[in-house]
This record gives C-alpha cells, structure tokens and sequence, in this order.
C-alpha cells in the first residue's frame, strides 16, 4: 500500500496527516476549522484515500494558517506515496454536479506546480470560513505536491455548493491520477523518462 505520514509544527501550527492512497474512504479530521473538516471528509470519500488529520492551529488569528498549512501536508503526503511516480495514470478528470452547481476539475501529476483556479464564489463566508482560503489551500497542495491541478465552474449560484463539488471533484480526480496501471508497473508515465 502507498501510505505517507507528514509531521509539521511551526509556531502557527502542528500538524500529523496519514493518508493511504489505496484506500476505502474513512477519515478521521479534526483541524479546528469545520468547515475544512467537512470538504476534506468529502474528498477522502470520494477519492476512496484514508485519511487522518490533527491539527491544532492559532484560529484566533484566522483560519489561514491552518487551511494553508494543511494543503501544504496533504501535498506533501501524497508526494510521499506517490514516490517516483511509477505506473500512475497521471492524470485524472472528473466533472462532479452538486445541486446546482457543476465543477470541472482535473488533475496532472507533472512534478510541476501549477493551480488553475476559476471559481467564482458569490459568498465572502460560508459559516465562518473565509472562501478565499480555500484556493490558499489547493495552492498548497500544488506546490507540495508539483502537479497541475484545474478548477473549472460551469455552473453554481450557492458557495458552499460549489466548494463542495470542488473537493469531491478533487477527490474523483485525483483518485484517478494516482490508479496504478496494470503492465505498466515499472513505468513513468512521461517521455522525459521523470516526473
């Protein structure tokens, strides 16, 4: 199984995440923002990774640092499971309706680091998270995990709706990117020969 744990502590946040990318979808995440909770529930379930996720964080500051923060570890912990890259898809794509609203996402894990962010959120706040924080977040998933990564709405006219279409979306995408490739073990999946 391709599994990473990632430790992080700054003076704004500690962080443990476990991921398993064979996963079947149960999490257990307590980042003390639940709105955050709530998305990265969704995604683990939908991506079908495990998923466990502590982290204590200064949110009377805001929730930046921890949103941020967290991102950077989930990158991190799929760059850890991913390892060389051997006999993934590479990329994956998923068109994900939630209600009214419908997000595109799709997802190249290219060792480059690049998001594609077109959202167009009506709301400032979904409860009291800041919605601009969630593009913070897949920043850095991105960077830490170097991959492009594109969200696209077609449709959607309540936030919350469209962030969740977005981290379902994710999850569907990635899930497909990750996918070993039967006989195609022993093989990166790029003509540079490297990810």
């Amino acid at each position: 199984m391709r599994t990473a744990t990632i430790d992080r502590a700054t003076t704004e946040t500690n962080i443990t995440l476990t991921l398993a990318l064979e996963g079947t979808g149960r999490y257990q995440i307590d980042n003390g923002c639940g709105f955050l909770d709530h998305m990265l529930g969704l995604f683990a379930r939908h991506g079908r990774f495990d998923l466990t996720l502590r982290c204590t964080g200064d949110t009377k500051v805001d929730y930046h640092h921890t949103v941020e923060d967290v991102g950077i570890c989930l990158g991190r912990a799929f760059a850890g499971a991913l390892g060389d890259g051997k006999g993934i898809a590479r990329y994956g794509n998923f068109l994900l309706p939630m209600d009214e609203a419908l997000v595109l996402c799709a997802a190249d894990l290219s060792g480059r680091a690049a998001l594609g962010w077109q959202l167009h959120l009506p709301a400032a706040r979904v409860g009291d998270f800041d919605t601009e924080l969630a593009k913070e977040f897949w920043l850095g998933f991105v960077r830490c995990c170097p991959s492009a990564l594109h969200f696209v709405q077609l449709a959607g006219e309540n936030t919350h709706h469209i962030l969740e279409a977005a981290f379902k979306g994710a999850g569907r995408a990635l899930a497909q990117a990750v996918a070993l490739q039967p006989g195609f073990e022993d093989e990166i999946p790029s003509t540079k020969g490297v990810l």
